[in-house]
């Protein structure tokens, strides 16, 4: 069974950090871009950031430029968000997501394959 899962979030004041972690079940990540999205209640979702399958490109959205790192490591064929600097909002679940795109990032939800379940990233003091 193919399958995303994503862990790492939590509860962090504002200042703090999390790291988002994706792991990949029943599939290798090599050959996939993997971003990542946010939905906050009441608002759409939003592309944060995306890495190419190699890792050599990578993309963020204003909001979250100079504060968030993607990164990724196929050997365990995890992909990671590090957030820093956190603001009340980045409240979210944050879901990742796999693209069967080699050596590209990709923005648009819609080209992605498969969808991790979702944590829950909550900034609050």
């Amino acid at each position: 069974q193919l399958q995303l899962v994503e862990s790492g979030g939590g509860l962090v004041q504002p200042g703090g950090s999390l790291r988002l972690s994706c792991a990949a079940s029943g599939f290798t990540l090599d050959y996939y871009a993997i971003g990542w999205f946010r939905q906050a209640p009441g608002k759409e979702r939003e592309g944060v950031s995306c890495i190419s399958s190699s890792g050599g490109s990578t993309n963020y959205a204003d909001s979250v430029k100079g504060r968030f790192t993607i990164s990724r490591d196929n050997a365990k064929n995890t992909v990671y968000l590090q957030m820093n600097s956190l603001k009340p909002e980045d409240t979210a679940v944050y879901y990742c997501a796999a693209a069967a795109v080699y050596e590209a990032v990709v923005a648009q939800a819609h080209e992605y394959d498969y969808w991790g379940q979702g944590t829950q990233v909550t900034v609050s003091s």
